[in-house]
């Protein structure tokens, strides 16, 4: 545990009483503050309690009287669409509202690091698709070259959960827009920024908003280096803001769609093979081609954003490959299940939006494909010049109908669940294909989470017929 410093001898409340929320009670505790929990769920509260906690009503008339600030957790709403009404009387009353994201970093830091040889770093990655797998692929690389090393954030432990730093450790730590749109203290050894496609417009009030949220860890952080994917105009703007010139080799260009050789420092995949480029020249590439865990183009955009970061914690470019040959995947993200029969199954449940299906149809080929869910704002007819590879599409869920319609002359079965739908793409499929479940929507209508819907997938894969 990070205890968190500054607030000792202050009350601290703290809204939102889910995993990070309780992570940021006990952190604030051991720092020496007095908590105050508050969850507008009475199921939430009574979980709070049961764990041995004492909830504070913060919505009642003088809560605030001798609060030092209010920490709210990372999902609950402090602007768009509506502010939660106990952040907006906060913010009324003056009382700064922050989350953990920026109590971490404002207590990282603690006074043994000045007996350490090497001290900790931050690396933190954001972005729109990709930054669960490029965080767990450069916590993996610092694992296989014997760096001591923490995973945290919006996946694995929350960040003030994790232990006080070693000598030389570096922590690494996905984040998403809601984190750094409210951390006051954003200040990351490294920031990487992996692409960005339409997503949260309600949170953030549109595209604009949702940008700048993820623009605050490089122009409001300063970080030493930005890895920076220039695939969108945005990272290519991003990019430009921060470098003070094109051979600045603090800002390191990624992109698995263009050559970039005339940076101070770039990394970059075409047909498979990474290259890493410094003033003018190449130092170093991989073949991308073979490595199981990281397949399709967005996987090798990963990949270069996972290299450049290590690259800047001074790994070898041999170790970094060795690393690449031995990581798994994440579950959920063009993860493969089994082969059955010559027949390759895939689950991609984490393609929860077009950009991302998109992704994963460009992945693979001769393609049996599960979509359907929860549809999002603008439908997915801009997969319509995406589907090429795929031989037929197997429809569930609650916008599964909608997307036969949207995606004219597309071979189709509309199978409404899930059971149906791997039962007939296996009884369809021959062998060198591959059955994909890549949503394109939310789980919402029929499960829980992504995670559930893929497990289920999962499950079902497993028990077919070998």
């Amino acid at each position: 545990m990070i205890p968190v410093q500054g607030y000792k001898g202050h009350k601290v409340a703290v809204l939102g009483l889910g995993r990070s929320g309780l992570a940021t009670a006990a952190a604030l505790r051991a720092g020496g503050a007095e908590p105050l929990l508050w969850d507008d769920s009475p199921e939430a509260r009574a979980r709070a309690e049961a764990a041995g906690w004492t909830c504070h009503d913060l919505t009642r008339e003088g809560a605030f009287h001798g609060v030092a600030a209010l920490i709210t957790s990372p999902g609950i709403p402090h602007l768009y669409p509506q502010p939660n009404r106990v952040i907006a009387a906060a913010m009324e009353q003056g009382i700064p509202v922050d989350n953990d994201i920026g109590l971490f970093f404002r207590s990282w830091a603690m006074p043994d690091w000045d007996n350490f040889e090497t001290t900790p770093r931050t690396v933190c990655v954001t972005g729109s698709n990709g930054k669960s797998t490029t965080t767990a692929l450069i916590h993996h690389i610092l694992d296989h070259a014997g760096r001591p090393t923490q995973m945290a954030g919006n996946i694995g432990r929350g960040v003030l959960d994790i232990e006080p730093a070693q000598d030389g450790e570096v922590v690494v730590l996905e984040l998403s827009s809601y984190q750094t749109d409210l951390a006051r203290a954003l200040t990351p050894d490294i920031a990487v920024f992996t692409n960005l496609s339409p997503d949260h417009f309600d949170r953030h009030a549109g595209l604009g908003g949702y940008f700048a949220a993820k623009r605050r860890l490089f122009v409001e952080g300063g970080p030493d280096r930005a890895v920076i994917g220039v695939d969108e105009k945005e990272g290519v703007f991003l990019a430009n803001q921060i470098a003070t010139s094109r051979e600045d080799d603090r800002v390191i260009r990624i992109s698995a769609a263009k050559k970039l050789g005339d940076f101070g420092w770039s990394v970059f995949a075409r047909k498979g093979f990474l290259a890493e480029w410094r003033k003018g020249r190449q130092v170093g590439s991989i073949d991308l081609r073979d490595i199981a865990g990281l397949p399709g183009a967005h996987n090798h955009q990963n990949a270069c954003a996972a290299y450049a970061a290590c690259r800047s914690l001074g790994i070898a470019p041999k170790v970094i490959e060795e690393a690449f040959h031995s990581f798994k995947g994440l579950p959920h993200r063009s993860q493969t299940i089994a082969v059955k029969r010559g027949v390759r199954y895939v689950n991609d449940s984490k393609a929860t939006n077009v950009d991302s299906a998109e992704k994963a149809l460009e992945a693979f080929s001769n393609i049996r494909w599960i979509a359907g869910g929860l549809g999002k704002e603008g439908g997915v007819k801009s997969l319509q010049p995406h589907l090429g590879h795929v031989r037929k599409a197997y429809f569930i869920g609650h916008s599964g109908r909608d997307f036969a319609l949207e995606l004219d002359g597309l071979d189709h079965e509309i199978c409404e669940t899930m059971e149906r739908a791997v039962e007939r793409a296996a009884e369809d499929a021959e062998p060198g294909d591959t059955v994909l479940l890549a949503p394109a929507a939310a789980s919402f209508d029929q499960y829980k989470s992504f995670e559930k819907r893929g497990d289920h997938f999962a499950e079902l894969v497993v028990a077919l017929p070998d």
